[in-house]
């Protein structure tokens, strides 16, 4: 919903003049490398400190598989937000 609700405000500002580019354009790819370089690579940090024990390996397995199914879905799911 996040995902949603953050392409829909920046969607929107471009609609009303007040962005250059169209969201759209890169959204996708964008999300990828937000977990390839943001998420992931935080996730991994969290893991290998043990700051929150257990949990730290679920947060890991959590993103991976988030970024999986942004990767299966997130073109179409794009493609639905501007439909």
């Amino acid at each position: 919903k996040w995902n949603q609700r953050f392409f829909f405000e920046c969607y929107q500002a471009y609609l009303d003049g007040r962005a250059d580019n169209d969201p759209a354009d890169g959204w996708y790819k964008g999300e990828l490398g937000f977990f390839d370089f943001y998420i992931i690579p935080l996730a991994k940090k969290l893991k290998e400190c043990g700051v929150f024990g257990v949990s730290s390996d679920e947060f890991l397995q959590y993103a991976e598989s988030n970024r999986k199914e942004w990767e299966e879905k997130g073109q179409d799911l794009v493609d639905q937000y501007i439909a």
